[in-house]
This record gives structure tokens, C-alpha cells and sequence, in this order.
């Protein structure tokens, strides 16, 4: 047995994971997550802000302490999108080594997505080939695998983060700005389809914020409930519903949600746009959720 700590640091949140790895799998002991918006206006300025860099690295401070608490024998971190457009990444992988004690790996969408499917399609009873599609806060990778792994694969610049600084200004959006979002979620959705052959896959797997979220409120739940989210099924008709009511509704409105993180609530309707973008593009009747992912990916690598 070995135990890691799997870093995952995107656009917008920051998450830990610390697991003990054995032949049969991987048994989760701390899973921790924190918006820090790191991408926050690199879409419009090509640089990592000063205060979004500082918000990152309390969250790390943080996650180093439990990882030096539980002991963790190996430690990998994986920054992806914000990093990978920034042209101030050297101040980020200097911070990210001085607060972890080890170097951040910025890296590739491929290894992104590659990281992404392996989480996703662990313990899913579903029949292949796997679209597995992780909508981030810059970026949206599409994937699709079978038993012998991924075949293709595809990153667009389509976040969550990345479509409200670019398109989704008004509180609740215009209708203006909601047709702009959608043609250019819409134009890099067909971008991927074309090097990606997602219609031939048996199951559609959707992962990250974005889309749990959505499961959540699509189920109606009470409260944020991780068991009842992993491996739900929602149709395309669900994600439309869902989408529309974001779409009209304010920021206060969506964070007084009971399953709402508060620091999503000003992109969720972003993401949710880009999760329905991709069905209706695909043809897929429904979307299997999980809530593993690329986290889950990454500790595996430690194996």
C-alpha cells in the first residue's frame, strides 16, 4: 500500500486528494476542494493577478499541511489550463514550490484528458467506447476510450470561467450575450467533433463542477449529495431545463441554492450552456455524471 496526495489546480478551484493506493484500487482518505479563481480575467489579460495568485497559495498552505499530517509518500500536482495561457507561469510554479515542496507539472490538454478519462472510467459499469467530456474553468477536454485507453482526444478553450469574462456580463445574462456564448461554445464544440468521433460512443461521461452541479439541481436535491450525484443519469432534456433556469436567473439567486457552492454560482450557467452545447452537438440522449475525474487520474499516476 502507498499513500499519495493528488493535487489538481485549474481556472477556477483547487482540490486535494489523499488516498491509500492498494491492488484493488485506490481507498480516498481526505478530498478537499477551494475556489481560488487562479484564471480569473487571464482570458482578457494573458497574465495570473496578484490576488488570485495569493488566494492559491493559502488554499496550498492548507492542503500542505494535511499532506505532511497524513504523511503522504508521494506528492503530484497538475495545473492545467490558466497556467498553460499565462504569461507570468514562472511566478506561479515558484510559489506553488516554495508553499508544497514540490514544482507544479503544467500540463498538456492530451495529458490532461488522458489524466481526466483514466479517473472517470475507473469502476463504471457501462458499456464503451466512454466520451468522457471534463468542463473546466478555461478549458473543456473531450475524450473518448476504451479497455485499451484513450483513442482521441481534444482540449478547447470553452470554461466555465473563461465563457462568463468573455460573454456572460449581465445579471441574469442578455439575451445578446447568451446567443454570443452559445455560437462560440457551439464553433469549438464542432472544432473538437471533428478530431474526436464522439458519436460513436456507447455512454457519455460528464465530470467536474460544472456538470455535478447540475446533476444536483436537475435531481433536486435537498443538499450537495456526493453518492446520490456519482453515476446518475440525466437526459439532454434535463441539462436544457437546468440551463435555462440559470441562464434567467441572478448570481444571489442561484448561490441562495441549497447545493450551490458559492464561488460557482457567477459561472455555473456558463458551464451548464457548454454541457448542453455538447449534447445537442453530439446527439446524445443523456449524460452519465461522475464524480471522479482527472484528481482521482492523477493519484493513480502515483501507483
Amino acid at each position: 500500500m502507498t499513500r499519495v496526495a493528488a493535487v489538481d489546480c485549474g481556472t477556477n478551484s483547487i482540490r486535494l486528494l489523499v488516498a491509500d493506493l492498494h491492488s484493488g484500487g485506490a481507498r480516498p482518505l481526505v478530498r478537499e476542494m477551494e475556489i481560488v479563481r487562479l484564471g480569473q480575467g487571464v482570458d482578457r489579460t494573458g497574465m495570473l493577478a496578484p490576488a488570485a495568485l495569493e488566494r492559491t497559495r493559502a488554499a496550498l498552505a492548507r492542503y500542505a499541511a494535511l499532506i505532511r499530517e497524513y504523511d503522504c509518500a508521494r506528492v503530484r500536482m497538475c495545473a492545467t489550463s490558466a497556467t498553460r495561457d499565462a504569461g507570468n507561469a514562472a511566478d506561479f510554479r515558484d510559489m506553488v514550490t516554495a508553499t508544497l515542496g514540490v514544482p507544479p507539472e503544467v500540463i498538456s490538454g492530451t495529458e490532461e484528458a488522458r489524466l481526466s478519462f483514466a479517473g472517470a472510467v475507473a469502476g463504471l459499469v457501462a458499456p464503451g467506447p466512454h466520451l468522457v467530456i471534463d468542463i473546466g474553468g478555461g478549458s473543456t477536454e473531450f475524450v473518448l476510450g476504451g479497455p485499451d485507453g484513450v483513442t482521441h482526444a481534444r482540449s478547447v478553450d470553452i470554461g466555465c470561467v473563461r465563457m462568463t469574462e468573455r460573454h456572460l456580463h449581465g445579471d441574469p445574462p442578455t439575451a445578446a450575450q447568451v446567443a454570443a456564448a452559445e455560437a462560440d461554445i457551439a464553433a469549438a464544440v464542432d472544432e473538437a467533433l471533428a478530431a474526436v468521433p464522439a458519436r460513436t460512443a456507447a455512454t457519455f461521461v460528464g465530470l467536474a463542477g460544472s456538470v455535478t452541479t447540475v446533476a444536483a439541481l436537475a435531481l433536486g436535491l435537498p443538499a450537495y449529495d456526493p453518492d446520490r450525484i456519482h453515476h446518475a443519469v440525466l437526459t439532454a432534456d434535463d441539462v436544457a431545463r437546468v440551463t435555462a433556469d440559470l441562464l434567467g436567473s441572478t448570481v444571489a439567486a442561484r448561490r441562495a441554492r441549497p447545493v450551490m457552492h458559492p464561488g460557482r454560482a457567477d459561472v455555473i450557467a456558463a458551464g451548464a450552456l457548454v454541457l448542453r452545447t455538447v449534447l445537442e452537438r453530439t446527439g446524445h440522449p443523456a449524460v452519465t455524471v461522475s464524480e471522479h475525474d482527472i484528481l482521482d487520474g492523477i493519484a493513480a499516476s502515483l501507483r
